[in-house]
């Protein structure tokens, strides 16, 4: 009997790890006073941990905004939140948790293409809206019509940054090494090297990793011999780091080129000089001069004690903008909210303007890169497709046939 008291013990004790979200927000279905209840899933351990924290902090943060202007048509908000374990074989079983359990009326996240696309369905066959904020491969948006995202899509980055490379800086050899378990790097690599090769340039050879790989040596020592001016590797930032340390290691001077999952704090941290001169296209900068760039990074610092990267400032316009689909519908109603959602139009918001295409994607989004320069991130060019449509005719119709214009606004060193 001891013995079975103990195991019980244990296993209680074991749930209630398991379950406990960041700073001890979310859990268990309680009183919820008449509150909406909504649902964030991400990364809150594993190897993209500062993915999920950086988009827990942006979204905390404009719930408490909203919460502390009145709500949502009188009623508050209250988040619960589960880890992914940056798995993404854990995203479907905690929306899963999210829905069945916790009654949320809408979910937040993730980050990772992967996890998104295998939470994706889950939502829309409970008609349970969700928004990621950062989820770029195109395939997340396809799994159904209640599926939203606040960034733009991987055929528009990877244009846009084959664009840049080639036309900006005259780049005319490349090689790529890309992640094979991951949707996003895959994904990035093709329209890279579609848009790359379309534009006279040359890859003079492509090699693949897996996500726990520690020793990229092996592919990087084939890579050496073509010479390539710049090496593609649209990877996350828990990997880029070891990968540019292990090519400075082995000789290898062409600056790392990669896209935004490479937005991380500790980027830098963990390549450290290996990675100067290297850049990537992400969402936005946080030295960007307007006023809505300037009060969310003010705001942001005042209490986090830094400053937010794009992953936060996603995280924050995907919240915002849920809170107001919601008010525009008049009830937390999925279909309803979804219409709202769906009807979105110049939603003002950290990351630009958004308005929702057919296929639920922002038209039109700003895309920065940045580099590595003296240890921090610097701006080194900016594709804005609205300003540029209104530039030139005829206008961009599309957020990814906006990504066809060479970037502007190139800074020093590029």
């Amino acid at each position: 009997m001891q013995k079975r008291l103990i195991v019980l013990a244990i296993a209680v004790l074991s749930l209630v790890a398991i379950g406990c979200p960041p700073k001890g927000e979310g859990g268990a279905a309680t009183a919820t006073d008449g509150k909406i209840l909504v649902g964030e899933y991400g990364s809150f351990s594993g190897t993209e941990a500062t993915f999920g924290k950086s988009t827990h902090e942006g979204i905390t943060m404009a719930i408490d905004e909203i919460n502390a202007g009145g709500g949502v048509n009188g009623r508050k908000i209250k988040v619960f939140t589960e880890d992914t374990q940056s798995k993404a074989e854990e995203a479907a079983n905690t929306v899963t948790k999210l829905i069945s359990q916790n009654n949320v009326v809408a979910v937040l996240g993730e980050v990772a293409s992967s996890s998104s696309m295998a939470a994706a369905p889950v939502c829309q066959s409970n008609k349970v809206p969700m928004i990621s904020p950062s989820s770029t491969n195109p395939s997340v948006t396809e799994k159904g019509d209640y599926i939203f995202r606040m960034c733009f899509i991987d055929p528009y980055q990877g244009e846009a940054m084959a664009n840049y490379v080639t036309r900006t800086l005259g780049v005319k050899t490349a090689a790529i090494l890309t992640d094979v378990r991951s949707d996003y790097s895959t994904g990035l690599a093709k329209f890279f090297k579609a848009t790359f090769v379309k534009n006279g340039g040359r890859i003079v050879g492509e090699q693949s990793y897996a996500k726990g790989d520690s020793d990229f040596r092996a592919q990087l020592t084939s890579i050496k011999p073509s010479k390539p001016q710049i090496i593609f590797v649209p990877g996350y930032y828990n990997d880029i780091g070891q990968i540019a340390i292990q090519a400075k290691d082995l000789g290898i001077n062409a600056p790392l080129v990669g896209g935004d999952g490479w937005e991380s704090p500790k980027l830098i941290e963990i390549g450290g000089k290996a990675l100067e001169g290297s850049f990537f296209t992400t969402h936005y900068h946080q030295d960007d001069p307007s006023d809505a760039v300037r009060n969310f990074v003010q705001k942001y610092e005042q209490r986090f004690k830094y400053k937010p990267d794009a992953l936060a400032a996603l995280g924050y316009d995907a919240a915002r903008l849920l809170a107001d689909a919601m008010t525009r519908a008049g009830t937390t109603d999925g279909p309803a909210v979804r219409d709202a959602l769906a009807q979105t139009k110049n939603f003002a918001g950290v990351t630009g303007v958004i308005t929702f295409g057919p296929d639920r994607n922002p038209i039109g989004k700003k895309l920065v890169v940045l580099e590595v320069r003296n240890g921090k991130l610097a701006l080194k060019a900016s594709v804005d497709p609205v300003a540029q449509a209104a530039a030139s005719a005829p206008p961009a119709a599309t957020a990814t046939s906006g990504a066809t214009a060479t970037a502007t606004t190139a800074a020093t060193g590029s």
